[in-house]
């Protein structure tokens, strides 16, 4: 293992992305389907779409993960 010199960086939002898209990747390999749902990647990454209204309406995001920090 190589030792890391100098500070440390992080990027949270790069770190959360990197999450969800592992949970996007496990949630996808126990499906039977070649695909996975709209509602099923909604559920997934804890997001509630309102689909009554147009096409164009942004998603509500129905909990705030816990690790979820906004970068400064």
């Amino acid at each position: 293992m190589v030792a890391r010199q100098g500070p440390s960086v992080s990027d949270h939002v790069a770190l959360v992305e990197i999450d969800l898209y592992g949970e996007l990747m496990i949630a996808a390999s126990s499906v039977a389907e070649e695909r996975m749902s709209a509602d099923h990647i909604d559920a997934v990454l804890r997001v509630h779409v309102d689909r009554s209204h147009s096409a164009t309406s942004e998603p509500a995001r129905e909990h705030e993960r816990d690790h979820d920090h906004s970068a400064s």
